[in-house]
């Protein structure tokens, strides 16, 4: 499998009424949207894939964790969920979890890890949310937002949903190793997409994501009534020296 090094930055915003992917090679031709970021058509191939791999099992997932810290009780909503590894380490911390994705395989495989009983509902993010005004105190999104071109009316209904000091933790491919890593190199500061191809047992996906400079991720937040409480730009957990030596200093 080709590799692309990814990095990560993450985000705490609160509501303001309180205050790489190994698997991929880099493409520069767009994909047919209907054919794109179709994870129904890899899902057990992508979740055995990232169960335990440096990326986000030692990086994506413990960045969310500990900027969440304490969630003992806490009601979160674990936006583009996937299979479910962030809700069950929520769930296992205490919190009261409920997943959306818009993949049904995806989700499938999260009722496999989490149980018949689990909330889990298949919804696309870019759609408004079945969800009453203030249902949760937490939105976690792990590596969801770079698929949007327009974040405003997906954190609009994120904020919605988050009670008054609620809080949205988000984790996103880094603006500036995704602009590095793109050839023909684009204009830093446009919002502009770009397409991987992915590859799982010797066939290959195309998924499209959409980067954009910093200060229009953090408008972003803002416009949508969200106050900055952290940016982050994590480090693997220290576990990962011993079992990726070669990854863990590259990252």
């Amino acid at each position: 499998m080709g590799r692309r090094r990814r990095q990560l930055a993450a985000f705490l915003v609160r509501d303001q009424q309180l205050a790489v992917r190994p698997w991929a090679s880099t493409a520069t031709q767009p994909a047919d949207p209907a054919q794109a970021n179709d994870y129904d058509s890899f899902a057990e191939a992508y979740s055995a894939e990232t169960e335990n791999n440096i990326i986000n099992a030692y990086l994506a997932r413990p960045a969310i964790t500990a900027l969440a810290g304490d969630v003992a009780g806490r009601r979160i909503l674990d936006a583009g969920c996937g299979s479910g590894p962030l809700s069950a380490e929520l769930r296992d911390r205490g919190a009261v979890v409920t997943g959306i994705d818009s993949s049904a395989g995806m989700l499938a495989l999260a009722r496999r890890r989490l149980g018949d009983d689990a909330a889990l509902h298949v919804v696309d993010v870019r759609d408004p949310l079945p969800f009453a005004d203030g249902a949760f105190d937490d939105v976690v999104a792990s590596l969801v937002l770079h698929y949007l071109e327009d974040w405003g009316p997906t954190l609009a209904e994120m904020r919605r949903v988050l009670r008054p000091g609620g809080r949205l933790i988000a984790s996103v491919q880094h603006p500036f190793v995704d602009y590095l890593l793109q050839d023909p190199r684009p204009n830093y500061f446009a919002t502009t997409s770009y397409t991987d191809e992915w590859t799982f047992n010797g066939q290959s996906f195309p998924m499209t994501f959409w980067r954009r400079p910093l200060h229009a991720m953090t408008d972003a937040f803002t416009t949508a009534g969200f106050h900055l409480a952290v940016i982050s730009e994590p480090q693997p957990d220290p576990a990962a020296r011993e079992l990726f030596p070669d990854d863990f200093h590259d990252f």
